[in-house]
């Protein structure tokens, strides 16, 4: 009797071993580390792509920074364009006239000595600048016979002689590169007052810069320089420069720039 039991045992024991070697090939409980191995393989692959862009992605945002920053520098560009712009307008608009009337100042100009200088006048002998020293002196330098607007102009310079004197303004001198004898008879022709001296040479033009600012090369162009009693320029207007050349202003509009950019003594 004691000897079957112990026989039963030694069957049941390869018997259990075998179920639990089935149960490992199964799925069983030996299997659950392979299954989960497998899983996380596929959630690495799965959130692999958003751990680390892929390089199509990368290229994208790198493109989209470099336009980004494209975009900021032209604006800043464009900012500085237009900065540079408002100071070339209003420093333009600082030392040259503005509206329908524009002007570049050339040197010798406000502050500076005038030069000195004897010349031929159409009213006949010499005239020199030195001979109206206590007075304030308007030189008028302009394109002579050819400039039909140049004489016109001093024709209403005379007419507003009371505005003149009432500005100040003494004594009216016109200079142009021509010679004397066609000077004085163009003078007389149109009843002029004011002297108008011949510089054939363009010597004294020259000394003032008045031949920059012409239509016509070798000539004065539409220059006003007033010269105060001590001999020294207060105002300078040079009218006749590009784009737009003046040969004709009203005095009045004369008389307005010159009270608005007059330099004192």
């Amino acid at each position: 009797m004691s000897g079957k039991p112990r026989t039963r045992q030694r069957q049941r024991g390869p018997a259990t071993s075998g179920r639990q070697r089935r149960g490992r090939g199964n799925g069983g409980p030996a299997a659950q580390p392979v299954a989960s191995a497998a899983a996380r393989r596929q959630a690495a692959a799965a959130a692999g792509p958003k751990m680390k862009p892929a390089p199509a992605r990368q290229a994208q945002r790198r493109a989209a920074r470099r336009r980004k920053f494209g975009a900021r520098a032209a604006i800043a560009a464009g900012v500085a364009a237009a900065v540079a712009g408002l100071f070339v307008v209003f420093h333009h608009a600082s030392s040259s006239g503005a509206g329908a009337y524009p002007y570049q100042v050339d040197s010798p100009g406000p502050g500076q000595r005038a030069p000195g200088f004897t010349l031929a006048a159409s009213t006949g002998g010499r005239v020199s600048l030195s001979q109206y020293r206590g007075k304030s002196v308007l030189l008028f330098f302009q394109e002579g016979l050819t400039c039909q607007p140049c004489w016109n102009q001093i024709t209403d310079l005379e007419k507003h002689a009371v505005q003149l004197r009432a500005a100040g303004i003494g004594r009216v001198i016109s200079v142009t590169g021509d010679p004397a004898g066609p000077v004085a008879q163009k003078a007389r022709d149109m009843g002029l007052t004011i002297p108008v001296l011949s510089d054939p040479g363009l010597t004294v033009s020259r000394a003032y810069h008045a031949t920059r600012y012409t239509m016509m090369d070798g000539r004065d162009g539409h220059t006003f320089i007033l010269v105060g009693p001590d001999g020294k320029i207060r105002w300078r207007a040079d009218y006749g420069g590009p784009p737009k050349y003046i040969m004709f202003l009203p005095t009045a509009a004369l008389l307005a720039d010159v009270r608005a950019g007059e330099h004192p003594s």
